[in-house]
């Protein structure tokens, strides 16, 4: 069978462009995606099931058994089969050359930083772009080949990161500038237009694998880097974290609060005071406001806040 347009995903950000394309642009074919019982072996943040795009649009879709799609059964559905234009949207994998090769017009996703690929390559871009403090991000429409975010370019765009975004809003504008990007990329290719741009005087960078572990907070940073820190690693994904007198404490929001008022009786990472059931937390360079979190044991003044685990021996 051929299959025109092809959307690789796994999260809702997968979904909300599926119903983008095939409400606004053109239909889409074929939707691939994992199984559920590949969340087992692979971490996936905002992960959704997509299933039921047959039932909502009449849409295919096909449940690889292997993020990498690697598998016997999704090797062999991709040989048999043939293939025009792929869109990835939240398939955080390399697609294999076997699959990319199947494609006549290629498999175009998305990646972007601060500066111009292939600068930022690697993983989790808008998580490091905030807890990095850049207040930019160039997001690229790019073709896939079998290395990382390869400046394969067919497109890009540039927004704002304001003091006041998290990830989740940045994902918002992020998904903004996708659409109006594959809006493009469909108009091109059913022009024949499709131009990809493979040169780049830029210079090489990798942003490294971010796991729930590096969320931890460590209050002999200064505010701004606890901020961000916050803010970059918000829902939908793990969050913030600390800990109090053996318990774990979760931080969903935060933000600076007073740098000029005298806490110098107070150590970093202590509960100076609560208000609305907000937390007050001493730092290194002023104060943070603890706005919501999550903890078993119940928080008062005085608790000291802290990046180091206890020992349960």
């Amino acid at each position: 069978m051929h299959y025109k347009l092809v959307v690789f995903g796994v999260k809702d950000t997968s979904a909300e462009i599926v119903s983008y394309i095939q409400n606004h642009l053109c239909p889409v074919d074929l939707v691939v995606t994992i199984h559920p019982e590949v969340l087992s072996k692979n971490q996936v943040s905002g992960y959704k099931g997509l299933s039921y795009l047959t039932d909502e649009y009449g849409i295919e879709v096909y449940e690889a058994r292997s993020y990498g799609l690697k598998d016997e059964a999704t090797a062999r559905f991709f040989a048999e089969n043939t293939f025009d234009l792929g869109i990835s949207m939240g398939w955080q994998r390399l697609i294999p050359p076997s699959v990319l090769d199947r494609f006549e017009t290629g498999v175009f996703g998305f990646h972007g930083n601060c500066g111009y690929l292939p600068f930022g390559r690697g993983r989790s871009p808008l998580n490091w772009s905030i807890i990095k403090g850049d207040s930019r991000f160039i997001l690229n429409m790019f073709q896939y080949d079998e290395k990382a975010d390869s400046p394969n370019v067919f497109a890009n765009e540039m927004c704002a990161i304001t003091p006041y975004d998290t990830v989740r809003t940045m994902q918002y504008k992020n998904m903004m500038v996708s659409k109006r990007l594959i809006a493009k990329l469909i108009e091109a290719h059913q022009e024949g237009k499709v131009r990809v741009r493979r040169e780049s005087r830029d210079f090489d960078s990798w942003y490294e694998k971010r796991t729930a572990a590096d969320g931890k907070i460590d209050f002999h940073d200064r505010t701004r880097d606890i901020y961000n820190l916050v803010r970059g690693v918000t829902r939908p994904f793990p969050g913030a974290f600390c800990f109090c007198e053996g318990s774990r404490v979760t931080v969903w929001s935060a933000h600076p609060f007073d740098e000029m008022l005298d806490f110098s009786m107070y150590a970093p990472g202590e509960i100076m005071d609560i208000f609305d059931g907000r937390l007050i937390v001493r730092t290194v360079d002023g104060s943070l406001l603890i706005e919501e979190y999550e903890c078993e044991k119940k928080l008062t003044a005085g608790m000291v806040l802290t990046g180091e685990e206890p020992d349960i021996r």
